[in-house]
């Protein structure tokens, strides 16, 4: 993800409280204006708008509200309902219509070139962002794990094409939210809606500090001086000399830009030197 798209991604949430709003069950608009913008009250105390309104009780009839339930207890972690009550949380799903689907380990979920209008959650497994180049050499742009939402930017950005592969490492069911409708505020469950439209705000920052931690380890001079800047970060981030990564050697390797051979023999001299230990992807900081 670029500046550019970092800052549009920021107009379309700015500019989201100055639209309209519709209602998460009937789609029915609630403009200010005119008798459609009339609020009821019911006797759960929420605000519905206009006559048609279907009650909670319909929502979680609804295949999303169903099937939430398996992975509730990854949603309520993730960063994009932070704050929701767990109960809401199938309210909103079925909100942005939501739809699930299965991947085996080396299936392709997005293919560079493609434009998506979803926004897409990990609810189980692994996958990685990946970039081939013309000859083939590949370059991993991040891992993502469960609870974690990727391709944001690009669903919010009116169409631009996605600059990657995501490939799922291991079997996974990824999570399809519509992009449309979490930018469109509701007025039936206006505080978690809004609450999860300030939490994509946040994780698309995070994930633009992200990159930038990116381009310093590949600003380095030699292969351990990124060796050093990527397990430094780790450990900060760990809170703890020992911790684990989530890429193998040769993903690793992608990750950094650097050859396997070149990179693992680097690794072995700095634990001569007695400045790491490791076992697979375990290391520790000495």
């Amino acid at each position: 993800m670029d500046v550019h798209l970092f800052l549009f991604s920021v107009y379309k949430v700015i500019i989201t409280f100055e639209q309209g709003k519709f209602c998460c069950f009937c789609n029915k608009n609630s403009a200010v204006n005119g008798k459609d913008s009339e609020e009821r009250r019911v006797s759960d105390g929420r605000v519905y708008a206009g006559e048609k309104c279907m009650r909670m009780e319909a929502c979680m009839q609804r295949e999303e509200c169903v099937w939430a339930g398996e992975y509730l207890p990854v949603l309520e972690k993730t960063k994009l309902f932070a704050g929701v009550d767990k109960e809401e949380i199938a309210v909103l799903l079925s909100c942005l219509q939501a739809r699930r689907k299965p991947y085996a380990k080396g299936e392709y979920v997005l293919r560079q070139g493609e434009r998506i209008g979803q926004i897409l959650l990990l609810a189980k497994g692994s996958l990685l962002l990946q970039q081939d180049d013309y000859w083939g050499n590949r370059s991993i742009v991040n891992r993502i794990g469960e609870g974690e939402i990727f391709a944001e930017a690009y669903a919010v950005s009116g169409g631009e094409l996605l600059p990657h592969d995501v490939i799922a490492v291991e079997e996974s069911m990824v999570l399809f939210l519509d992009a449309g409708r979490i930018f469109a505020v509701c007025s039936l469950a206006c505080r978690y809606h809004r609450r999860v439209l300030e939490n994509l705000f946040f994780a698309i920052s995070e994930k633009n500090r992200g990159l930038v931690q990116k381009l310093g380890y590949l600003s380095r001079r030699s292969i351990r001086e990124e060796l050093l800047a990527y397990l430094s970060q780790e450990a900060g981030r760990a809170g703890c000399p020992s911790f684990s990564i989530p890429f193998n050697r040769q993903e690793l390797a992608d990750y950094l830009a650097a050859d396997r051979s070149a990179m693992s023999r680097e690794l072995g001299r700095m634990r001569d030197e007695g400045l790491i230990r490791f076992e697979r992807n375990r290391f520790t900081l000495l």
